[in-house]
C-alpha cells in the first residue's frame, strides 16, 4: 500500500530496531519450517519402525551406489561421443540426444553427491547422539522440537517488543507532526475542520494506524516468511507437487483485490462516522451547562444514539466484508493442500512416479516424504489464514493513514512571505484599504457564503482608541481579526505604517498585537503561567507587575496557593470577571503596540467591567486600540477617540459620539437600543 511508504521518514530513526526485527522474523520462519520437517523422522520411527541411524546408513549406501552408477553412465556416454566423432558418425540428432542424457546423469550425480554429503555429516555429527532405542529416539526428537519451539517463541516475543517500540515512536512522531501542522494552519481552516474531526484524527485514527503498523511489522512480515520457508522446504521434498498446489495463488490475488476495494470504502465511511460521534460528544460537553439548565438530556441522547447507530451500520458493512475474507481464504488454502495431497497419496499407494503420463516425482515417494510434504503445506496454510484476518486491518490502517496525512498535507490559507520585510514597532498608522472578505465554503454545506466585508477602508492613527460598533454579523470582529492575520482578505490591503502585513513574518506581526476576546481563553495551569503566556521570557517581577495592573492580585491573594494555584479546565475554578482580568494581564505583559479588545467586557459583571475599564484608561495610552463592542457605556466612551459604525459588512460612518449621534441613523438605533431596549423594541 503506497500510503504506508509515506511513513518511512517517521520510521527511519528506529531503523536498527526494524532491521533486527526482520532478522528475527527470518529466524522464526526458518524454525517454523524446520519444526514441521520433524514429521519425517517421527514417521520413520513410529510408522516405518526404522531407526534414524539405519535410515542414514541406507541413504548413504543408496547415494554411493547412485554416484557410481551415474559416473559409469557419464564415462560410457563420453566414450560413445568420442568413438562416433572418430568414425564421423556423430550427426546433430545423435549428438543432441547424447548430450541430453549426459546432462540428465550429471544433474542426478550432483543431487546424489549433495545427499551423500548431508548424510555423511549427519552420520558423523548427529547420529552418535541419537539413541538406538526407538522410544528413546522419539523422546530426543520431541525434546529437540520443544527446544526449537521455545527458541521460536522467544524470537516472536523479542520481535513483537521491537516492533511495538518502533510503532509507538512512529505514532509519537506523527502526533507531533500533526500538532505542528495544525498549529501552523490559519484560524479559519482549523474552525472549518472542527474540533471533533481533529480529535478523531489525533486519537481514533492514530490508534487504528498503530494497530495496523504492529500487524505490518509483526504478522505481515513474519507470516509470509514462514509460508515462504515452508514452500522452500516443500520444493526440496517434491517440487512438482508443491508447484501444483500454488495454482490457487492467482485466485487469491483476485479475491484480495476485490475485497480490498470494498474494505477501503467501508473503512473510510466508518472513520468519518466516528468523527461525527466525537463531534456530538464535544458539542454536548462544551455546552453542558445549557444542557443541564434546559433539560436537554433527551435531545442529546437521541442525537448520540443516531450517530452511534450510523457508526454501527457502517462498521457492520466493514465487518461483513472482513468476515467473508477469512473463510474464503482458508477454503482456498485447503484446496491448495488437497491439490498436492491427493496426487501425492496416489504416488505413494500405487508406487509410481507419474499420473496420466505426467511425471510428478523423481523417484517413488514413501509415507514419510508424503507426511512431511503435507505438514509443510499445512504450515503454509496457517500463515495464509492469519494473513486473511490481517488484510482488513491493514486496509483500515491505510485509510487512517490517508486521513492523518491529509491533515499533515493541509496548507494554511494564510501564507508566510518568501521575501519578508522588517516591521519596526508601530508608531504611525494602521490602514484598511478597500478590504473585501468572504469565508470559504468548506464546512458550510458547500453553499457559497455571503460576503462579510465589502470595500471597507479605514485609517487609524497610532495611539488612537477606536470603537467598532454594529449589530451581530455586521463584520466588526472579522475586520479586526484581519490584523493578526487570523485570515487574509480576498482583495484589498491591511497596512501597518505603510507596510502590507502580508509582507511581514507572522511571528513579528503578532508580537506587536495583544488580543483579549469575549470568550476568556485560559489554560489548566497556574495563574502565573496563564499570565506569562503573553511573554514566555518574562521575569517573575514583570508577571506580578502585569497582574497588579490588571487587578489580578486582588483575588489571587485569596486563592489557596496564590499565583501557583491551578485554575482548572478552561478556568472553571474562577469567575468570568477573574478569568477576563487574567486575559487582560496577559495582554499587558506582552506590551503590544496594537491592542484588540473583542467584546472583552460583554460577559462580565458590572464591577469587573468597571475594573477593566479602569485598567484600560492607563494601558491604552500610547497604543493603537480597537474595541469591538455592541455596548457603549459612559466609561467606554471616555476611552475611545473615534467610533466606526459597521452595517452588513460595510463601514457606514466614522466619527466621535457627538457627531454620529446626530448624523448616523445606524448608530442612533444602536445607541437607543442600548439605552432603552423597550423603546427600541
Amino acid at each position: 500500500m503506497s500510503i504506508f511508504s509515506r511513513l518511512f521518514p517517521y520510521i527511519w530513526p528506529d531503523r536498527r530496531k526494524l532491521f533486527l526485527s526482520v532478522v528475527l522474523a527470518v529466524v522464526i520462519a526458518i524454525l517454523w519450517g524446520a519444526n514441521l520437517t520433524i514429521a519425517f523422522p517421527i514417521v520413520k520411527v513410529l510408522l516405518e519402525r526404522q531407526s534414524l541411524s539405519d535410515y542414514v546408513a541406507t541413504e548413504i549406501s543408496t547415494a554411493e551406489h547412485d554416484i557410481r552408477f551415474r559416473e559409469d553412465k557419464l564415462k560410457h556416454i563420453d566414450e560413445v561421443i568420442e568413438t562416433h566423432e572418430q568414425k564421423g558418425l556423430l550427426d546433430d540428432k545423435l549428438q543432441n540426444r547424447l548430450w541430453q542424457d549426459r546432462d540428465h546423469h550429471q544433474h542426478k550425480l550432483s543431487e546424489s553427491t549433495h545427499t551423500l554429503m548431508i548424510m555423511q555429516w549427519a552420520q558423523s555429527t548427529l547420529i552418535p547422539y541419537v539413541p538406538t532405542d526407538e522410544f528413546d529416539t522419539l523422546c530426543v526428537i520431541l525434546v529437540v522440537l520443544m527446544f526449537a519451539t521455545l527458541l521460536k517463541n522467544l524470537a516472536i516475543f523479542a520481535q513483537n517488543v521491537l516492533i511495538g517500540s518502533v510503532v509507538e515512536m512512529t505514532i509519537m512522531r506523527l502526533r507531533k507532526e500533526c500538532l505542528k501542522r495544525t498549529l501552523h494552519l490559519d484560524y479559519q481552516t482549523i474552525s472549518q475542520e472542527g474540533t471533533g474531526n481533529l480529535m478523531s484524527r489525533f486519537t481514533f485514527d492514530m490508534s487504528v494506524l498503530a494497530h495496523g503498523l504492529n500487524l505490518l511489522g509483526g504478522k505481515v512480515l513474519r507470516e509470509p516468511l514462514k509460508a515462504f520457508a515452508c514452500i522452500i522446504f516443500a520444493f526440496y521434498v517434491n517440487w512438482q507437487l508443491t508447484l501444483l498446489s500454488l495454482i490457487v495463488v492467482p485466485i487469491l490475488g483476485v479475491v484480495f483485490s476485490k475485497f480490498g476495494r470494498l474494505l477501503k470504502q467501508s473503512s473510510q465511511a466508518s472513520m468519518e462516522s466516528m468523527s461525527k460521534v466525537y463531534k456530538s460528544l464535544e458539542e454536548m460537553l462544551e455546552a453542558i451547562k445549557v444542557v443541564i439548565a434546559f433539560n436537554g438530556y433527551r435531545k442529546h441522547r437521541h442525537r448520540f444514539h443516531l450517530e452511534n447507530k450510523e457508526y454501527y451500520r457502517k462498521s457492520m458493512q466493514l465487518i461483513t466484508v472482513d468476515g467473508m475474507t477469512a473463510p474464503l481464504t482458508e477454503l482456498l488454502g485447503f484446496i491448495a493442500v488437497y491439490i498436492a495431497l491427493l496426487p501425492g497419496a496416489y504416488l505413494v499407494l500405487r508406487g509410481t512416479t507419474s499420473i496420466w503420463g505426467i511425471r510428478l516425482a523423481n523417484e517413488p515417494m514413501g509415507i514419510a516424504e508424503l507426511s512431511v510434504l503435507y505438514a509443510l503445506l499445512a504450515g503454509v496454510l496457517d500463515p495464509g489464514r492469519k494473513m486473511s484476518s490481517v488484510y482488513s486491518r491493514l486496509k483500515q490502517s491505510a485509510v487512517a493513514a490517508e486521513r492523518i496525512f491529509s491533515l499533515i498535507d493541509r496548507r494554511s490559507l494564510v501564507h508566510e512571505t518568501k521575501e519578508p520585510l522588517k516591521l519596526p514597532r508601530h508608531r504611525q498608522a494602521i490602514s484598511f484599504r478597500n478590504v473585501d472578505f468572504q469565508y470559504a465554503t468548506s464546512g458550510f454545506g458547500g453553499i457559497p457564503r455571503p460576503p462579510v466585508l465589502e470595500d471597507v477602508s479605514l485609517e487609524v492613527k497610532a495611539g488612537e482608541v477606536i470603537a467598532l460598533v454594529g449589530s451581530n454579523g455586521s463584520g466588526k470582529s472579522t475586520l479586526v481579526n484581519l490584523l493578526p492575520r487570523f485570515f487574509d482578505p480576498q482583495s484589498g490591503q491591511v497596512l501597518i505604517d505603510d507596510v502590507d502585513i502580508r509582507q511581514v513574518p507572522l511571528r513579528d506581526l503578532r508580537m506587536q498585537i495583544g488580543v483579549v476576546t469575549q470568550e476568556t481563553l485560559v489554560f489548566d495551569e497556574s495563574v502565573f503561567e496563564n499570565i506569562r503566556y503573553g511573554k514566555r521570557t518574562a521575569t517573575r517581577e514583570e508577571v506580578l507587575k502585569a497582574a497588579e495592573a490588571a487587578f489580578v492580585s486582588t483575588f489571587v491573594e485569596k486563592l489557596p496557593e496564590g499565583f501557583e494555584t491551578y485554575i482548572g479546565e478552561k478556568g472553571n475554578r474562577l469567575s468570568g470577571g477573574q478569568r477576563q482580568r487574567i486575559s487582560l494581564a496577559r495582554a499587558i505583559l506582552r506590551d503590544p503596540s496594537i491592542l484588540i479588545l473583542d467584546e472583552a467586557t460583554s460577559a462580565v459583571d458590572a464591577q469587573s467591567e468597571l475594573l477593566i475599564h479602569q485598567v484600560l484608561k492607563t494601558f491604552v495610552k500610547g497604543r493603537t486600540t480597537f474595541i469591538v463592542t455592541h455596548s457603549l457605556g459612559d466609561s467606554m466612551l471616555d476611552l475611545v477617540t473615534r467610533i466606526a459604525v459597521m452595517d452588513r459588512g460595510r463601514l457606514v460612518a466614522v466619527g466621535t459620539h457627538d457627531v454620529l449621534i446626530k448624523t448616523c441613523p445606524v448608530y442612533q438605533s444602536l445607541y437607543q437600543a442600548q439605552r432603552s431596549p423597550a423603546a427600541a423594541a
